[in-house]
């Protein structure tokens, strides 16, 4: 489980990730930096410890699935289905270019992405009729499904919980990217998500509460599944929205965000000054 499926280690990695999610922030349009990042760590572990995947066969029947619900964080997912091998890393510099493979959100002619996302609050009920499609076919294919904490203020996300956790989907992992900030300010002044464990708890849910830029304790998390209890699991990972780079952590502003020249340096100076690699 600790083991890295690539040459790199995860924790150098993950800083390669925020790295290049910068990078596309040079874009036209630029990016959702923050939410990018604060799920960074999160992503970085699953593409390369966790999700069992051929990217030489992406269509590989008994693949576990990762779904992006919170599609706007698609800058973190192209950084990490490249460095899983499901694309060349110099075609991140295509992002956002019209008519490329790297649209601002999702998009299934990517290989590597199972479901176009953007649309908020619709992955979790994907990640539940994927996660029946597996059962009944008879796989071991697992369905993670990553959702913005914004995002699970839509009443479509409480439907397919309960939905899964009648069906006892103990191959339905959710993960919530609980940075508590979105685009329109702190999600508890917007619409109080707390206590967030107890509710997805009281929905018959395995609940873990896990700091999400911890990557032993996320480790820990992944490698205990699935829950011996039969039943779907919640994993609320506490996150720092453009964690990182200091110029953006915990601000509202990291949203979306076009990078110019010099705030692309001032926001990479940032990161390498906080990195464990420090160049």
């Amino acid at each position: 489980m600790a083991t890295a499926i690539g040459t790199r280690s995860t924790e150098e990695l993950a800083e390669v990730v925020r790295e290049q999610i910068l990078e596309m922030g040079l874009s036209e349009h630029g990016t959702h930096i923050g939410g990018s990042l604060s799920a960074a760590d999160v992503m970085t572990l699953l593409y390369n410890e966790v999700l069992r995947l051929r990217p030489e066969e992406p269509e590989w029947a008994d693949r576990d699935r990762f779904i992006l619900s919170k599609g706007h964080a698609s800058a973190a997912l192209y950084a990490v289905l490249a460095a899983r091998g499901f694309l060349p890393v110099e075609e991140l510099a295509q992002y956002g270019v019209s008519g490329g493979r790297l649209a601002g959100h999702p998009l299934r002619r990517l290989p590597g992405v199972e479901f176009p996302s953007g649309s908020l609050g619709h992955g979790l009920s994907l990640g539940v009729g994927s996660a029946v499609a597996a059962r009944r076919q008879g796989r071991p294919s697992r369905v993670f499904v990553l959702m913005g904490d914004g995002e699970i203020q839509e009443g479509s996300v409480w439907e397919a919980a309960m939905s899964a956790a009648h069906l006892r989907l103990d191959n339905l992992v959710g993960i919530v990217d609980r940075n508590r900030l979105q685009i329109t300010g702190h999600t508890e002044e917007r619409m109080g998500l707390e206590p967030l464990a107890d509710k997805w708890r009281s929905f018959g849910w395995d609940t873990v509460e896990v700091d999400g830029h911890d990557l032993d304790a996320l480790r820990a998390v992944f490698a205990a599944l699935p829950a011996p209890s039969g039943r779907p699991t919640m994993v609320i990972a506490e996150t720092v929205k453009g964690k990182g780079v200091p110029l953006f952590e915990d601000k509202k502003k990291s949203h979306s965000v076009k990078l110019s020249p010099n705030l692309h340096r001032r926001a990479l100076g940032g990161l390498r000054a906080r990195s464990r690699r420090n160049p």
